[in-house]
C-alpha cells in the first residue's frame, strides 16, 4: 500500500517513508491510497483475542511494507512491560445505560498512549528499514495530553530527539507538571506564550520551511512529527474502535452485523476520523457524533459546511479541546471529496481568510457518517454529576462532554443504536474540575490534596504517574514567543 498527500504530488510513499516523513512536501497529510476492506469474519475472528493480538491484525492491513514480525514486535514493546495497568489495555466497560470506552490506562493517563507508545516503535523500525541514519527531530505543538505521551513514548529512543510546544498557561496543572519534569536525555519541553493554535502553526511553518530544513539535513538531522498528522500516530488509534466492537460482541451487547455508534470528545479531529477509517473498511458503524466544547468550530462546521477559525478563544475545563485548527479534517475532506486540487484549495482559503465553505452536496455526504454537538461548561459538569449519580461513574471533564453530547444526540434523533462513549482522559488528570462538579470543596488544596479527594470518590485508584508526580523535579522551565520557536527548534536540533 502505497501513501500520498492529500494536496496531491507525485510523493507515493510506503507506510515507512510516511511515518518518517510526517507531512508531505506540499504541506498535505499523507493518506493511503486505497483503503483496505475487512469481512465479517475477519471481526470475529478479533472477540477471542488480547488487545495486542487485535492490533497486529488491524494493522497488517495497513502496514504493508513491515513485516507480521515486525509488527508484532513494535506492538509488544509499545503495550507490554506492565506500561499499562489492565490487561485489557482498552477496555469497554459496560454500564447500565452506556458502553465507555476507557482509552487512559497506559502510562500519562490519556488516549494518547494508544497511539504514541506504538509510533515511537513503528518510526525506530521505519528508521531501520529505510536505511536511515541522520537523527530524527520530532517535533509536537500539544493541547496537553499530546506532549507527555510522545515524550513518554520517544524517551531516550535511539537515533531521536523530541521537542514538544504546549500554550503557556494553557493546560491543566496536571498536564503542566507531567511535562515539565519530564525525565529522558532526548527531550525538551518549551511553552508557547499564546494558545494552541499559536503552537501549531508555529510547528507547521518550521516544517514548511525548506531552508530550515536544508540547514538541518547538513547537520544530520530530519524533522518528523508525532501529532496526528503523522500516519503513525493516526494508524493505531483505528484499532480499539475495532476492539470496541469486539467487546460489544463477547458481551453479547450486540450481534455481528448490528451496527453501532460512536460519540468522540474531538479537538484536532484524529480521534474520530480513525472512527472514519474502520467504518470505511466495513466495521458496522452508524454515525460518528462529533462531541465539541464551547470551542466548538467544528460543530458549526458539521452544520452548516462553513469552517470559520474566526472567532473567539475560550480555555475551558476541556484545555485538549481547546482549538480552533483542526488539522485532520483535511484527511477527512480528501476522502470525501476525492479532489485534491479542492483541498489545497480549502487549506490556501483557511490559511489566508481563516475560513472556507464546501459544497452542500459535499456536506451532505459527510452528514450521513457524521453527527455533532457541543456542551458548555455547565453541561459538562452536569454530566459529570449525573454520571457519577446514574452509573456510579466518573468521566474526565472531556468523556462528560462526549456524555452530554451522546444523550443530546439520541434524544433528538430517537436514534436507538448501540453508543459508545469514547473516554479519553483518566478523571485524575483534571481533578479539581471533576471534584467541583460533584460539589466538593477544592478551595485551598493543592494538586496532590485534590488527587486524594478524588480517589475517595472513585472506585479507580489514583494512577501511579499521576501520583509519582509530587516528588518529581521541574526541569523544564523555557518559554518562547511562537516566531521564536524555529530558533528555539535548532538549539535544541544542535545540543
Amino acid at each position: 500500500m502505497k501513501y500520498i498527500s492529500t494536496r496531491g504530488g507525485a510523493e507515493h510513499l510506503t507506510s515507512a517513508e510516511a511515518i518518517l516523513k510526517g507531512l508531505s512536501e506540499n504541506g498535505g497529510l499523507f493518506v493511503p491510497e486505497t483503503m483496505p476492506e475487512v469481512s465479517q469474519a475477519f471481526i470475529e475472528g478479533l472477540v477471542p483475542l488480547a488487545y495486542e493480538e487485535r492490533a497486529v491484525r488491524v494493522l497488517k492491513e495497513f502496514l504493508t511494507d513491515y513485516t507480521e514480525d515486525e509488527i508484532r514486535g513494535c506492538v509488544t514493546r509499545a503495550y507490554g512491560d506492565g506500561k499499562f495497568d489492565t490487561e485489557r489495555r482498552a477496555p469497554t466497560k459496560l454500564l447500565k445505560s452506556h458502553n465507555v470506552l476507557e482509552l487512559w490506562h497506559g502510562p500519562t493517563s490519556a488516549f494518547k498512549d494508544m497511539a504514541l507508545q506504538l509510533l515511537p516503535q513503528l518510526l525506530s523500525t521505519a528508521l531501520k528499514k529505510t536505511g536511515e541514519t541522520d537523527d530524527v527531530l520530532i517535533l509536537v505543538a500539544t493541547s496537553g495530553d499530546t506532549g507527555k505521551a510522545a515524550l513518554e513514548g520517544f524517551r531516550d529512543v535511539p537515533q531521536t530527539k523530541i521537542m514538544v510546544f504546549y500554550p503557556d498557561g494553557g493546560v491543566s496543572r496536571i498536564q503542566h507538571l507531567q511535562m515539565a519534569t519530564q525525565e529522558g536525555g532526548n527531550v525538551n519541553v518549551t511553552a508557547v506564550r499564546g494558545n494552541f493554535d499559536d503552537a501549531q502553526t508555529g510547528v507547521k511553518e518550521i516544517f514548511g520551511d525548506k531552508a530550515f530544513g536544508a540547514e538541518l539535513a547538513q547537520a544530520g538531522v530530519k524533522l518528523s512529527s508525532a501529532n496526528s498528522i503523522n500516519w503513525g500516530r493516526l494508524v493505531p488509534q483505528i484499532v480499539y474502535y475495532f476492539s470496541a466492537y469486539a467487546d460489544l460482541l463477547a458481551a453479547k451487547r450486540i450481534q455481528m452485523g448490528d451496527a453501532i455508534d460512536f460519540c468522540v470528545p474531538t479537538g484536532n479531529f484524529g480521534d474520530i476520523l480513525a472512527g472514519y477509517y474502520t467504518k470505511c473498511m466495513g466495521l458496522p458503524i452508524g454515525r460518528l457524533v462529533c462531541a465539541s466544547n464551547k470551542n466548538n468550530v467544528l460543530t458549526d462546521f458539521l452544520t452548516t459546511g462553513t469552517y470559520d477559525r474566526n472567532r473567539a478563544f475560550f480555555q475551558t475545563i476541556t484545555p485538549s479541546m481547546d482549538i480552533l485548527i483542526s488539522s485532520n479534517l483535511e484527511r477527512l475532506l480528501y476522502h470525501m471529496s476525492g479532489s485534491t486540487d479542492a483541498v489545497a484549495g480549502w487549506m490556501k482559503e483557511l490559511r489566508e481568510t481563516g475560513k472556507y465553505t464546501i459544497p452542500q452536496a459535499l456536506l451532505a455526504k459527510i452528514q450521513e457518517t457524521f453527527a455533532a454537538g457541543w456542551a458548555d461548561e455547565d453541561a459538562t459538569k452536569a454530566a459529570i454529576k449525573s454520571a457519577y449519580d446514574t452509573e456510579s461513574y466518573i468521566p474526565d471533564t472531556h468523556t462528560a462532554v462526549a456524555w452530554r453530547v451522546a444523550e443530546e444526540y439520541q434524544k433528538k434523533t430517537g436514534d436507538q443504536r448501540p453508543m459508545v462513549i469514547v473516554s479519553t482522559a483518566s478523571p485524575y488528570k483534571f481533578n479539581g474540575s471533576v471534584l467541583a462538579a460533584l460539589g466538593q470543596e477544592t478551595a485551598g488544596k493543592d494538586e496532590f490534596a485534590l488527587l486524594d479527594a478524588l480517589e475517595s470518590l472513585n472506585s479507580d485508584p489514583t494512577p501511579v504517574g499521576l501520583a509519582a508526580l509530587k516528588t518529581k523535579t521541574v526541569r523544564h522551565k523555557d518559554v518562547c514567543e511562537r516566531e521564536e520557536m524555529r530558533a528555539f527548534a535548532r538549539a535544541f536540533a544542535d545540543k
